[in-house]
């Protein structure tokens, strides 16, 4: 999925075909942790959001990439792609893609990007 941080409207309507192709797919109720982008956070996004009841969005605290379990997969890339020159953008974004593809077969590793946060996906418990 491509953002357009420009173009909030955008955004929502890149997103909703996403969301919606996911869930298809899994035949689940779908959980996004987001930070707080301003599309993320945009009437159109909330509008997405509300009309989807197996859709869970929990948003981030404002200025808290420590708690993105998605910087860690970032930082993780580029540590892959480090010292790599590279001649053409299309050659680049393949490299990228086959990294984060690898990834998925890692969930020892993607667990890792979460604990590193210190969250957890425990429910909560009642006091």
């Amino acid at each position: 999925m491509r953002c357009f941080p420009a173009c909030p409207a955008r955004t929502t309507r890149s997103t909703s075909p996403s969301t919606d192709g996911v869930h298809q797919l899994v035949k689940a109720p779908i959980v996004l942790v987001w930070d707080r982008l301003n599309t993320h956070v945009s009437h159109a996004m909330r509008k997405l959001i509300a009309e989807r009841e197996w859709l869970t969005v929990f948003l981030l605290p404002a200025y808290s990439p420590d708690l993105n379990p998605v910087e860690g997969v970032w930082a993780h890339v580029k540590r892959s792609l480090a010292n790599l020159a590279v001649v053409a953008l299309d050659r680049l974004e393949a490299l990228v893609r086959n990294r984060l593809k690898r990834l998925q077969y890692r969930p020892g590793t993607l667990d890792g990007f979460i604990a590193g946060t210190g969250l957890t996906l425990d429910e909560p418990t009642s006091p």
